[in-house]
């Protein structure tokens, strides 16, 4: 029971480093003055996208783990911290303003894009033999819940959290693997 409660309090962290790119674009979003349903639609799109995509990195990883064992419990580690560090690097750079708009198409390409780190993850998870259905529940739920939160937020208070949060997410997953490259 302690190994359960251990790997649900890893992933709900892990969840959290991956949504915190969804909740800082949620917020420059949320100034668009989107209407609740819109907000509800995206918020459940982003999270639908955070369970596919782990599931495939998941399934991906059990292979790549029992074909190659040791080696991809390295590549796995590595992959979470060049991960995290590219998220906490990109959180510092000046991009230009966004181009997607919260609605039709435009959703979806922001649902993919702030769930692309979430393969990645997956795909370590995979190789480290996480409970799937907890790992995607995780995902999801919590991708979900930053995300209304991001685009609410910035109804209220525009973009000045956003830069921030996703160095956050970076930081905690390049220490998870860390932690994963040490045998922990």
């Amino acid at each position: 029971m302690a190994a359960y409660f251990a790997e649900l309090i890893t992933l709900i962290i892990m969840a959290f480093a991956l949504g915190m790119d969804a909740f800082s674009i949620g917020v420059g979003m949320g100034m668009f003055q989107l209407r609740l349903r819109q907000i509800v639609y995206i918020g459940i799109t982003v999270g639908m996208f955070h369970v596919v995509m782990p599931l495939g990195g998941i399934l991906a990883g059990q292979f790549l783990s029992s074909t190659f064992g040791t080696l991809a419990s390295f590549v796995g580690g590595a992959l979470l911290m060049l991960l995290g560090l590219q998220m906490f690097w990109a959180s510092f750079q000046e991009a230009d303003e966004s181009v997607i708009t919260p609605v039709g198409g435009g959703v979806f390409i922001f649902a993919l894009s702030v769930s692309l780190d979430s393969f990645s993850v997956g795909l370590t998870l995979g190789i480290y033999g996480a409970r799937v259905v907890l790992a995607i529940m995780c995902f999801g739920i919590i991708a979900t819940m930053l995300t209304w939160s991001g685009l609410l937020i910035g109804q209220k208070v525009g973009g000045w959290l956003g830069r921030y949060s996703e160095a956050l997410g970076g930081m905690i997953l390049f220490f998870f693997g860390v932690k994963l490259l040490c045998g922990g």
